[in-house]
């Protein structure tokens, strides 16, 4: 990439890159995304990748300095984008409340974890940037995405009119999702729409005499997610929503069944609900007691499958990235395209990391008396499994990233398998030492988790960044160092957002909130899950291995629909997963936002405007997010202000389907008027 020619690209000699104000332009934004994505995050386990919103309001603002680059600009993403990215550690945080151990988040000990974690995400990847950004091939689609979006809008030889005019209507788009979404969750809030459509039946005796149910979660930011996961995720969430709903739920809740299991001694949670329940009761119960750890099973099997994919390519990665170190060794000078952070600088980097890490956990250790006595031991295996497992989850989430981009990659499927991993090995450690297991060791396994995922959801959106700083040729050290400010920036926001959301309306299984609407935190509830029964029994592995044999079977499933369509076709089995364990109303509404996605942009295929148009559509998504979750971490400060569990109520309880439907008529509206005024935007363009 040339240097521009209509504005300078360096000053006295010093490139302008890595200024103050794309850093502090940059945090500022690190913190509104991750306070967006962690909302969002607990509410539906799935994150939104904010490299090219950061870009387009990166633009717009920057353009108002004379001298500012597009490398600036992609300086201001990767901080932001890291930033949001950083949101993900709420995977597994949360479950430290959820088993009890916390009654809220220690503001120290949760940035430390996310630092020293995050941190290590960046050391790891920088080794593995030559082999799989440079050399892999791989087609990172949300990087490429977002350096096309900074070429045709930063300042340079290639901008022009017309990216002028998109830039600004970009940046439109942005703030009017965010505004319509901000304003229907207020009116959600005051009690004149409802937030969700359910009904829940009990099914006649010719179908065996079940329950299930159906329902549609109104929410803009649901919408927008499903609109950037796309048709084949949203079909497959479906497909797995069938499965949970249409099939395990009305079969596991069905009296003839039951007795059946009950005749065979096998568990089932029906039983111990008194008789007559409503079907509502029945069938959620039985969908978040037993159905859900089918879908753990389905994740579990999948996450395996894709290690076992991706080994050949990652071990022929690790070899080239080996050998780039070796040219460096040997005296060899690279292009200034091609410098990375010194290897010593790195290798320094994550020995700090790792002795704060250390500290952590042996503070831990020595504060409680099961494990006092077990301190180097703990620490010591601590330390091993985040360096083994850690530096292999950075290499593998970082080509899946590559491979199918930082919002599809299934880290979670990778924070179940370490936690499940890490508290079998915990129970190693304890036989060894001669120590019981009790909710200490639970919460120590927790915290190894949350270190390792940190490290893991950071190198899955690091190497997307250095993608983009390679297609518009940055110098990879400056962005490196980018990355650390936005790991520090997003790591500062974290327990503060989730303190707010843990008084205002608390997490599931953990301690009520001043509201009590617990959010959901799909992953956070289901790790701790798999924490609290590895270590202390009680986990349903029936449930898991029935899920694991229906995830071997999607797999099966998902190959020959693939090779019979030539690959136009699939079904990604963690896809399926997720559709067993969001909550219903939740996954029909990413359905819908996927389908609405593409009936949008099939209706601007083929017009002149068609690559505007879709970049419009994910600007629209990503605004509606924002702006929902945002709102929506703003009344959880409201909330636990003024320690009323319903601030903005305009009208009284107990008008539930005249809001309903009012809710459902609005919500229709808006999304058909946000996409046809989108249309038309981006015609004008």
């Amino acid at each position: 990439m040339t240097d521009a020619t209509n504005t300078p690209a360096t000053t006295g000699g010093k490139r302008i890159e890595l200024t103050i104000r794309a850093v502090v332009l940059g945090c500022l934004l690190a913190v509104i995304f991750t306070a967006a994505n962690t909302y969002l995050g607990l509410k539906v386990g799935l994150t939104f990748a904010s490299a090219i919103p950061a870009a387009v309001i990166s633009m717009a603002i920057l353009r108002a300095f004379r001298t500012s680059t597009i490398w600036e600009n992609m300086t201001v993403q990767t901080v932001a984008s890291v930033g949001g990215a950083m949101s993900s550690i709420i995977f597994v945080l949360p479950g430290l409340v959820m088993v009890g151990w916390w009654l809220e988040f220690p503001f120290w000990e949760s940035v430390l974890i996310c630092i020293f974690g995050g941190v290590l995400g960046v050391t790891f990847s920088i080794p593995l940037r030559r082999a799989l950004v440079v050399e892999a091939h791989l087609p990172y689609p949300e990087g490429v995405a977002a350096a096309e979006v900074l070429t045709v809008g930063s300042r340079g030889a290639e901008e022009n009119e017309s990216a002028v005019r998109e830039n600004a209507a970009g940046l439109w788009v942005v703030v009017t999702g965010a505004i319509v979404s901000a304003v229907y969750s207020l009116l959600v809030a005051g009690r004149v729409f409802a937030g969700e459509a359910a009904k829940f039946i009990k099914l006649p005796a010719a179908l065996g005499g079940g329950a299930t149910g159906v329902g549609f979660g109104m929410q803009f930011a649901l919408l927008g997610a499903g609109h950037l996961i796309g048709l084949s995720v949203g079909l497959a969430q479906l497909f797995g929503l069938i499965l949970a709903w249409c099939i395990a739920v009305p079969l596991l809740t069905s009296p003839d069944f039951i007795a059946w299991l009950t005749a065979h001694n096998i568990p089932s949670i029906a039983t111990t609900l008194p008789a007559g329940v409503g079907a509502e009761e029945l069938a959620s119960t039985v969908w978040a007691k037993e159905v859900r750890f089918m879908g753990a099973g389905v994740i579990g099997v999948a996450a395996i499958w894709t290690l076992i994919k991706l080994a050949g390519p990652l071990i022929s990665g690790l070899t080239s990235a080996l050998a780039a170190n070796a040219k460096r060794k040997h005296g060899e000078v690279l292009d200034r395209t091609e410098q990375d952070i010194p290897i010593n600088i790195v290798a320094g980097l994550s020995v700090v990391c790792l002795v704060g890490i250390a500290a952590i956990l042996a503070v831990f250790a020595q504060g409680n008396p099961t494990l006092a006595s077990s301190t180097l031991l703990l620490v010591g295996g601590g330390l091993i499994y985040v360096i083994v497992i850690g530096f292999a989850v950075a290499a593998i989430c970082g080509y899946m990233a590559g491979l199918i981009g930082s919002s599809n990659s299934p880290v979670s499927g990778v924070g179940i398998l370490a936690i499940v991993v890490a508290s079998v090995l915990m129970l190693g450690v304890l036989a060894l030492a001669g120590v019981p297991a009790d909710p200490s060791v639970v919460a120590f396994a927790l915290i190894v988790t949350a270190v390792v995922f940190a490290v893991a959801v950071i190198a899955n959106d690091n190497l997307q960044d250095l993608k983009t700083g390679q297609l518009v040729g940055a110098t990879p050290w400056r962005q490196q160092v980018a990355l650390i400010i936005g790991v520090v920036a997003g790591a500062i926001i974290i327990p503060i957002i989730l303190n707010l959301l843990n008084k205002a309306v608390g997490f599931a299984g953990g301690p009520p909130g001043i509201a009590d609407d617990p959010l959901p935190a799909p992953q956070a509830t289901l790790i701790s899950a798999l924490a609290k029964g590895v270590i202390e029994g009680g986990l349903r592995w029936d449930l898991i291995g029935l899920g694991a044999v229906i995830g071997a079977v999607i797999i099966v499933l998902d190959a020959v629909l693939n090779k019979a369509t030539g690959g136009k076709a699939k079904l990604p089995p963690l896809a399926v997963g997720i559709g067993f364990y969001l909550p219903a109303a939740v996954t029909t509404m990413l359905v819908v936002g996927a389908v609405g996605g593409w009936l949008y942009d099939k209706t601007i295929k083929g017009t002149r405007f068609a690559d505007v148009g879709r970049r419009m559509g994910v600007l629209l998504a990503s605004g509606l997010i924002v702006g929902e979750s945002l709102f929506l971490v703003m009344t959880a400060g409201v909330i636990v202000g003024t320690n009323n569990e319903a601030p903005f109520a305009m009208l009284p309880e107990g008008s539930a389907w005249p809001a309903m439907l009012a809710g459902i008529a609005a919500f229709a509206v808006l999304t058909v008027g946000l996409y046809a005024w989108v249309r038309r935007r981006s015609a004008k363009v």
